[in-house]
């Protein structure tokens, strides 16, 4: 077994008690640096990191390899990569660009397996006269046409 097979097997293990948590990203590069990020349905407290990190740090040999390892959690700039974080972020605003309709910023309304529902107000002429009229839109988009989507922070 290869170095970085022990270290998703072992994250795997570590993950599996934990069922809120998910795995956003693992690196393992030729120098044995591990890099784990993590979310979770909510929220990754630092105790999380530490727990998952202990785990795999208890479980490979030091002897055998000179290993560093970094758990970390997704930070809110971080763009969204899967379903499951779609799905939890549903009623918070996103800044989603598309393949096709450029840049949307709107309310997660809904997710499922197939796409997203952006829901938003726009300002348009009015059909009938002179002026403006504020208008609801809603688009649903697969994930085929989101290049990226982030979480938009408000203070």
């Amino acid at each position: 077994m290869t170095f970085k097979e022990e270290v998703n097997q072992l994250l795997h293990e570590a993950l599996e008690e934990r069922p809120s948590l998910f795995l956003i990203d693992l690196k393992v590069d030729d120098a044995y640096k591990i890099n784990i990020i993590l979310d979770g349905d909510k929220g990754v407290t630092l105790q999380d990191c530490i727990d998952v990190n202990r785990v795999i740090d208890a479980n490979l040999d030091a002897e055998k390899y000179d290993f560093s390892i970094e758990v970390a959690s997704a930070g809110l700039s971080s763009p969204l990569k899967l379903v499951r974080q779609y799905k939890k972020n549903i009623g918070r605003n996103l800044k989603v660009k598309t393949t096709s309709s450029g840049e949307i910023e709107a309310l997660l309304t809904a997710a499922d397996d197939n796409g997203i529902t952006l829901e938003w107000k726009a300002r348009e002429p009015k059909k009938i006269g002179k002026g403006k009229e504020t208008v609801e839109k809603s688009v649903n988009l697969p994930y085929s046409e989101i290049k990226e989507a982030t979480v938009i922070v408000l203070f």
